[in-house]
């Protein structure tokens, strides 16, 4: 296929929005299939063991080396399956492919399901977002926007049978209507309680127009949290009893946070548990929210959005009580389109144990930050060699916790210490 450059992702001032201010779009959020089943009450994630506060390490001492270990079309996700070594990434036509190791390279070992007549607008940011496997590596689920329904986002399962999908046997999990072509949000992971976690953001156009982010009653610009492994027979999934919302009217009860804008790219501390939320901002700031195992990994909370961008009051009406502060901010002056990463938790460079590694899709530095008795600790633009990053749109973390950057541009680079590890 041929290579296609993508609009920048989230960022305002670029994207083509004169064409989303229509006012016959529909914006309804119809009713799902799956009826509010409630299965067991569960923790939605429970530390394995607590990491020592007192060897935090310092940024200004790593150094890191950068090497492109694949070339793909637009690749924009990248996840593991249990049982193997192999890496899936997504490419945003429509396409997961498998990489194996060869030598130092990674190189295609195969189609693992081709969706791009179902994906086939990629108007904006649409397109095949994310991917994520069942714990035990039965089903490949994914996240992309459905032409043939203007642009709705779609959550899907595929029963595998080897290492390919089977498409014959696809199960619709969610379809929600889109009102514009940004802002899908579009990650997706299973978290250590065993649920799907899905990420949306606010709808689209700019400023929240439809109040999504603040109303609980629409499953944009939230995140949810779905048995998809227990549903009700007939049903596509049940909602965990323990879902914050659960018992209430009017109210979705698979919303477990509510007030994100685009959370591009989460995903959680395979060390602690604790959550981490990178949401995309509006004019002026990007944000990092950390929801911690200990405090129930954000159960309910309310990550500020439309009331506020980052920790700074936009100026909308609404109840600001009681809202998450972002654990780091930065302003456009740095960057204009955050990309989430992983807290690195691999063996290979010790000296980057505990950081948070993240970077931005129109300033491609690579970036870290530490949290010490749960404040920011430090942050800083990693020094590294090798490879150069551009159009960061993701970041991958292998069956050993090993980190990979994804970049749209086509590049897939694998994170290195500049010296081997001792010990």
């Amino acid at each position: 296929m041929a290579r296609r450059r993508w609009v920048i992702l989230a960022t305002t001032a670029t994207l083509p929005l004169a064409s989303c201010t229509d006012d016959a779009v529909s914006v309804g959020l119809p009713a799902t299939t799956a009826p509010v089943a409630e299965t067991r009450a569960t923790t939605a994630a429970t530390p394995t063991t607590t990491p020592s506060t007192d060897s935090v390490p310092d940024l200004g001492a790593i150094r890191l080396r950068l090497t492109t270990v694949a070339t793909l079309d637009s690749p924009i996700a990248i996840v593991t399956r249990a049982g193997t070594s192999d890496l899936y990434v997504a490419e945003r036509e429509g396409t997961v492919v498998r990489l194996i190791e060869n030598g130092e390279r990674l190189e295609v070992a195969g189609t693992v399901i081709d969706l791009t007549d179902s994906v086939g607008d990629l108007d904006g940011e649409r397109g095949l977002l994310g991917l994520a496997f069942a714990p035990d590596g039965s089903n490949l689920y994914v996240n992309y926007t459905d032409s043939g329904d203007d642009g709705s986002s779609v959550i899907a399962s595929f029963p595998m049978t080897g290492d390919t999908a089977d498409i014959d046997g696809r199960r619709e999990i969610l379809r929600v209507k889109q009102p514009y072509p940004n802002h899908n949000g579009g990650n997706l992971t299973f978290g250590p309680d065993g649920y799907l976690w899905i990420g949306f953001g606010d709808g689209g156009s700019q400023d929240d127009p439809h109040g999504n982010g603040q109303n609980p009653a629409a499953l944009l610009g939230k995140m949810l949290r779905l048995d998809v492994a227990n549903p009700p027979e007939g049903a596509p999934y049940a909602v965990p009893a323990d879902n914050p919302f659960v018992g209430e009217d009017d109210k979705r009860t698979e919303i477990w946070m509510t007030g994100l804008r685009n959370p591009w790219r989460y995903a959680f501390d395979r060390l602690t548990g604790d959550l981490w939320v990178a949401d995309v901002g509006g004019s002026e700031w990007e944000e990092i929210d950390l929801l911690p195992a200990a405090d129930g990994t954000g159960r309910g909370a309310n990550l500020g959005w439309q009331i506020r961008e980052g920790s700074h009051d936009t100026g909308t009406e609404g109840h600001a009580a009681d809202l998450v502060d972002p654990i780091f901010e930065y302003s456009h002056d740095e960057g204009s389109s955050i990309t989430g990463g992983y807290v690195y938790r691999g063996s290979a460079i010790p000296d980057l144990r505990g950081v948070y590694l993240f970077s931005d899709f129109t300033v491609p530095t690579l970036r870290g930050l530490t949290v010490r008795n749960g404040a920011l600790h430090q942050e800083a633009v990693l020094s590294t060699s090798g490879a150069e990053l551009s159009q960061v749109v993701s970041f991958g973390e292998d069956s050993e916790g090993e980190l990979y950057v994804v970049c749209l541009s086509g590049d897939i680079v694998r994170i290195e210490g500049t010296t081997p590890p001792t010990g």
